[in-house]
C-alpha cells in the first residue's frame, strides 16, 4: 500500500494541483464552504505521502523534514488555516518533483553510459555465425563487429582494422585507429571497417562495466562536507522544532511558530553538497576521468604538489628502439631474438618495446622463460635455450657482480646524454649489447602543466627509474621543480612519504603497474592508462581512461569547481533560511510564501550544482595554449 501510493506520488500531485484550482474557482463564485471543504481534501491527499514518510522516520528515531511539514501542516489544520495547509503540502510534493527531475538530469551522465552499453553480440562458433544478447558471450568466444557495430566485450583484434569511437572509455570523440593485436574495449564504436575479436573480458569484468559500477559508487559516497551536514541536520532538525517551540512561548502566535518551522526545514542545506558530488563526478566521467568519490575530489582540490613517474606518464609511453649496439662481435638480430624472449615475461614499457622490435624484424622470440624473475626498478633476469641474461640498468648489472667495460659505459653515457634510455644485455656473465630507447614527451604536457601551476599547483617533481641524463632533459622541456632519478619503486615511496611529512598534499601520478606502491601511499593516487590496467583501476583514487595530461589539468580544474560549488550551496542554503527566519519573526513572510521560497530555494541549489554538468576545461586549455606559444 505504502509502496503505491509513493510509486503514484506525481498523480497525486497532480490531483492536489486540480483541487487547489477548483478551490480558487470556488472562491470567485462565492461558495465558501465548498471551498473549505475542497482545501481540506487536498490537504489530506497532498498530504499522505508526507504523513508516511515522517511516520517511517520516526520509526527510524530520526527526524526528518517531512516531520517537521507535517507537524506544520496539523498546526495549520488545527488553527483553521487550510489554504496555507493546502498550499504547503502541494508545494512540498511538487518540489519533490522537479528535485527528481533535476536530480536525473545531475545523473545524465551515469544514464548516457549505461544506455551505450551493447545488448547484442555477433559471435562465431563452430564455423557459424550467430547473434546472441551479450550476456551469453563467453571468453575465447570469436566476435565479429562491422561498421557502426558497438563492441560487446573486451577483447583482442585477430582479424581486419577499424577507426574506433572510443569516447565511451576515454572521453576523447577522435576516432582512433586499431589494427592486428590491439586491444579493444566494451562500450567502443567501429566508425568504419571490419574487426573480429577474441573475447577476452565478458559481462561484468569489461572494463566498460567497471567504469560503469565505479561511477555508480562514487556517486553515492559521501564528501566530508556532506558527512557534516548530514550530522548537522540530525541536529538542527530536531533543534527547530524546540526553537519553534520557543517562538510559540514567547509570541503566544501559533501561526508565527508554525510558519518558523516550515520556513527553517533544511531541504536546501542536506541536498546542495551531494548534488554538486554527484554532477562533478559525472562530469568526469563523461571526460574520461573517473574519481571514485566525494572524499576523493575533495582531498584532490587540495593538492598542491604533483608528482609524476616519466615513461608513459609525461611521455607518450610508446617507445621505440632507436639502437642497438653489440660488442665482442655479437650477432646483432641473434642479441635482440633473445633479449626479446626475455623480455616477454615484462610488463614495462621498455621491454615491451623490445618484443616489439623483433616481431617487427619478423624473428623468432619463442615462448615465455619458465625461470626468468623481473626485478622491479632494475630490469630482469631469464635462462634462454641455455644462456644466463641478464638485461637492465647498472644497478642490475653491478648486483649480478658484472664488469661494465669503459668503453661500454662510455657509449652508454653518450646515448643517454642525446635522450635515450641506455639498457644493458648482458649473456652468460658478460655486457654483449646496449639497447637504446628512446620515448616523446607527451605533446598536451607543457599546457596542461602550466593550467595546472595556474590553478594552485605549487610544486611538480618527476620520479623516474630512468637514467639521470635522459631525466635532466625531459626535467628541462617541461620546466619541472625538480626530478630524481634511478629510483627503484620503494625509492619513490620513500620520496612521497617525504613530502607528506612536510606538510604537502601529495598527487602521485604513474602508469598504475611499477608505480601501484607510490600511487597508494600518496594522498591522491592518479593512475594513466588506456582502457585503465585492472591494477590502476584498484589502486589509483583516479583514472584516466584516455591516458592523456590534458584530462589530469581537466580533474584537478573539476575538483576546485566541485569544491567551490558544494560551498556555494551551502552558504546559499544557509542565507536563505536565515532571510526566511527573520521575515517569519518580522511577520513579513508567511506559511505558504514561506515554503514557496524553501523550495525554490532547494531547486536554485539543484540548478547550481548541474552548471558542473556543463563545465568544460577545453576552453581553459585553448587560452593556456596561447599563454605558452606567446610565451
Amino acid at each position: 500500500m505504502i509502496r503505491h501510493i509513493h510509486k503514484h506520488k506525481n498523480h497525486i500531485t497532480a490531483i492536489s494541483a486540480t483541487l487547489l484550482v477548483l478551490a480558487i474557482l470556488t472562491h470567485v463564485t462565492g461558495y465558501q464552504g465548498l471551498r473549505q471543504g475542497i482545501l481540506l481534501a487536498a490537504t489530506l491527499i497532498a498530504g499522505i505521502p508526507i504523513f508516511i514518510k515522517a511516520f517511517q522516520a520516526l520509526r527510524m528515531k530520526a527526524f526528518s523534514i517531512e516531520l517537521l511539514v507535517t507537524i506544520a501542516v496539523i498546526g495549520a489544520i488545527i488553527i483553521g488555516e487550510y489554504v496555507e495547509s493546502a498550499v504547503v503540502t502541494f508545494l512540498f510534493l511538487f518540489g519533490d518533483y522537479l528535485e527528481a527531475r533535476t536530480l536525473q538530469k545531475t545523473r545524465s551522465s551515469l544514464k548516457e553510459l549505461v544506455d551505450m552499453a551493447p545488448q547484442e553480440a555477433t559471435v562465431i562458433r563452430d564455423g557459424e555465425q550467430m547473434t546472441l544478447p551479450v550476456e551469453n558471450v563467453v571468453e575465447g568466444d570469436r566476435v565479429v563487429i562491422r561498421p557502426g557495430g558497438k563492441i560487446p566485450v573486451d577483447g583482442k583484434i585477430i582479424t581486419g582494422q577499424a577507426s574506433l569511437n572510443e569516447a565511451a572509455i576515454t572521453g576523447e570523440s577522435v576516432p582512433a585507429t586499431k589494427k592486428l593485436d590491439d586491444k579493444v574495449f566494451s562500450g567502443t564504436i567501429v566508425d568504419n571497417g571490419y574487426i573480429e575479436i577474441i573475447a577476452e573480458k565478458v559481462g561484468d569484468d569489461t572494463t566498460f562495466a567497471k567504469i560503469i559500477e565505479l561511477v555508480e559508487e562514487a556517486q553515492e559516497s559521501k564528501s566530508k562536507t556532506e558527512k557534516f551536514l548530514d550530522k548537522f541536520a540530525n541536529i538542527y532538525t530536531p533543534a527547530v522544532v524546540v526553537l519553534s517551540v520557543l517562538v510559540y512561548v514567547f509570541t503566544r502566535d501559533l501561526h508565527t511558530a508554525i510558519t518558523f518551522l516550515v520556513v527553517a526545514c533544511p531541504g536546501a542545506l542536506v541536498i546542495g553538497a551531494p548534488v554538486s558530488n554527484v554532477a562533478g563526478i559525472g562530469n568526469g566521467a563523461k571526460n574520461g576521468v573517473l574519481v571514485k568519490g566525494g572524499e576523493v575530489m575533495d582531498k584532490f582540490s587540495k593538492v598542491d604538489t604533483l608528482v609524476f613517474d616519466k615513461t608513459g606518464t609525461l611521455t607518450k609511453g610508446k617507445p621505440e628502439v632507436t639502437d642497438i649496439h653489440t660488442f665482442d662481435n655479437q650477432d646483432e638480430n641473434e642479441l635482440l631474438r633473445l633479449v626479446a624472449q626475455a623480455e616477454t615475461i615484462s610488463e614495462h614499457h621498455l621491454g615491451q618495446t623490445i618484443v616489439k622490435e623483433a616481431k617487427a624484424r619478423e624473428l623468432n622470440v619463442g615462448e615465455k622463460p619458465e625461470d626468468g624473475e623481473v626485478i622491479k626498478g632494475n630490469g630482469l633476469r631469464a635462462n634462454v635455450e641455455g644462456y644466463r641474461l641478464a638485461i637492465g640498468n647498472r644497478k642490475l648489472m653491478n648486483a649480478e657482480n658484472i664488469d661494465v667495460p669503459i668503453e661500454v659505459e662510455a657509449y652508454a653515457i653518450q646515448r643517454e646524454k642525446s635522450g635515450n634510455t641506455a639498457i644493458f644485455a648482458a649473456v652468460d656473465g658478460k655486457v654483449r649489447g646496449i639497447f637504446s630507447i628512446a620515448d616523446q614527451i607527451r605533446d598536451d604536457a607543457p599546457a596542461a602543466l602550466v593550467e595546472m601551476r595556474k590553478n594552485g599547483i605549487k610544486k611538480i617533481i618527476m620520479l623516474t627509474g630512468d637514467n639521470k641524463h635522459t631525466a635532466e632533459l625531459v626535467a628541462n622541456q617541461l620546466g619541472l621543480d625538480e626530478f630524481h632519478a634511478e629510483l627503484l619503486p620503494e625509492d619513490k615511496v620513500e620520496y612521497v612519504k617525504k613530502m607528506k611529512a612536510e606538510g604537502r598534499v601529495v598527487a602521485m601520478a604513474g602508469d598504475g603497474i611499477n608505480d601501484a606502491p607510490a600511487i597508494a601511499t600518496a594522498d591522491i593516487g592518479l593512475a594513466m592508462g588506456e582502457g585503465g590496467t585492472d591494477i590502476s583501476m584498484e589502486t589509483a583514487d583516479i583514472v584516466l581512461m584516455a591516458d592523456k595530461l590534458k584530462q589530469f589539468s581537466h580533474a584537478y580544474s573539476l575538483s576546485k569547481a566541485t569544491i567551490r560549488n558544494m560551498k556555494q550551496n551551502t552558504f546559499l542554503a544557509v542565507g536563505i533560511v536565515f532571510v526566511l527566519l527573520a521575515g517569519v519573526l518580522a511577520g513579513t513572510v508567511h506559511l505558504a510564501s514561506g515554503m514557496f521560497i524553501h523550495e525554490a530555494s532547494v531547486i536554485l541549489v539543484i540548478l547550481n550544482a548541474m552548471r558542473l554538468i556543463r563545465f568544460n576545461h577545453k576552453n581553459m586549455m585553448g587560452v593556456t595554449n596561447m599563454q605558452v606559444a606567446h610565451a
